[in-house]
């Protein structure tokens, strides 16, 4: 068993408190009725899948919704079915999303004693008024709470989002975010920028002309700037939206960009597992269905192509700084990387943004910035 390849877990709660008014992930306010049977559920195919899985699992990450709207034992009776139902290498990293105003000490407590070793801290933005307009339920200080609480319980591994280009949002408001998280000594910070998508309240404002962003010139200055602010904390960038300290790097992340498998179990929740790619429903009264037949039926069932993987290996693999090797490219394929994709790769050191260090392209600071075309070369 142990000769297999580890594998990765993710487990979606759909629940908040509050929708905020930019988010488009599947998930619900205001439906806590549903609580107690979707854990029920949620549970039934933990078990199920972890009879079909033979892989040590060697990353969860239980996300959202907000996982931490649930009860304290809700939490801690999904955590047991984990450990329960599947194989687990030493030292696997264990994830769970967090939102402030939702975590207090029992549910710190429960989740430490039951094998999570890492939390993401969904903050956004540092001043009260981004927060408010963004339509968070938390204020500065739900956050601070939520730290001390992790912290109290045991909790050294700690990731906090963060968010800019967001309206009315000014480069003062963004350095102030990022200093004030980076000085709590946090070892990890996920930051982003505001995506406006299509169905949410944000994109009916801007559709309507009452929605104002930053302007592009501001936005850059924003997205250069967190590097080298982040840099000064000892947080070293190690993907396109991701700093860490050393060691510290997201281990679960890691399986998306570098191509490995996971299975996704809850409502709506997408897997890569056996060269298969699928998702569960997105009907919670349908996933409430299968769970009493006891069978979860897969979604869009995509057989990923030889070439579909090695565009993924790239386009994926390139996200991080320390970029792709084109041994492991090699090693996996069976196919040497520049006799594959030539015009890709020839073209994108030609344009400043690749270049080759040792067996391993990495995307320049010109391709960190315009990664998306680099990556379209690749598709």
């Amino acid at each position: 068993m142990m000769e297999q390849e580890p594998i990765g877990l993710y487990l979606h709660i759909p629940f908040c408190r509050q929708k905020c008014l930019y988010c488009d992930f599947p998930s619900f306010s205001g439906q806590e009725r549903y609580f107690q049977a979707y854990v029920a559920a949620l549970k039934k195919e933990i078990r199920v899948m972890g009879d079909l899985c033979q892989q040590p699992v060697s990353s969860v990450f239980i996300g959202g919704g907000t996982p931490t709207v649930l009860s304290a034992e809700a939490l801690g009776d999904i955590l047991r079915s984990l450990q329960e139902s599947f194989f687990w290498e030493p030292n696997a990293e264990v994830t769970v999303e967090a939102n402030p105003g939702t975590l207090d000490d029992q549910k710190a407590e429960v989740l430490f004693a039951g094998g999570v070793n890492r939390v993401s801290m969904g903050l956004q933005a540092w001043q009260e008024t981004l927060l408010r307009r963004l339509g968070r339920i938390h204020d500065r200080a739900d956050f601070l709470h939520s730290v001390a609480c992790l912290r109290k319980a045991g909790f050294t591994n700690i990731n906090v989002d963060l968010m800019f280009a967001l309206p009315g949002q000014t480069v003062q408001d963004w350095e102030e975010s990022l200093r004030a998280v980076a000085e709590l000594g946090l070892p990890h910070i996920s930051a982003y920028s505001l995506i406006v998508e299509e169905g949410t309240p944000f994109y009916k404002l801007q559709q309507t002309g009452n929605l104002i962003l930053p302007d592009e010139e501001t936005e850059r200055t924003m997205y250069e700037m967190t590097e080298s602010v982040l840099a000064e904390y000892g947080l070293q960038r190690y993907e396109i939206s991701n700093y860490a300290k050393p060691g510290m790097e997201s281990r679960h992340n890691s399986f998306y960009w570098q191509g490995k498998e996971y299975i996704g179990m809850g409502f709506a929740s997408h897997s890569y597992w056996k060269g298969i790619r699928y998702h569960r429903t997105g009907n919670l009264k349908e996933y409430f269905s299968q769970a009493k037949e006891g069978i979860f039926q897969r979604e869009e069932e995509q057989i990923l192509s030889q070439e579909d993987k090695m565009s993924e290996f790239f386009f994926l693999g390139l996200r991080q700084t320390a970029g792709v090797s084109l041994r492991d490219f090699f090693h996996r394929f069976g196919q040497d990387a520049q006799t594959v994709f030539p015009e890709a790769i020839a073209s994108s050191i030609a344009d400043g943004l690749l270049c080759r260090k040792e067996d391993r392209l990495v995307l320049t600071k010109r391709g960190l910035d315009l990664s998306n075309q680099v990556f379209m070369r690749f598709v």
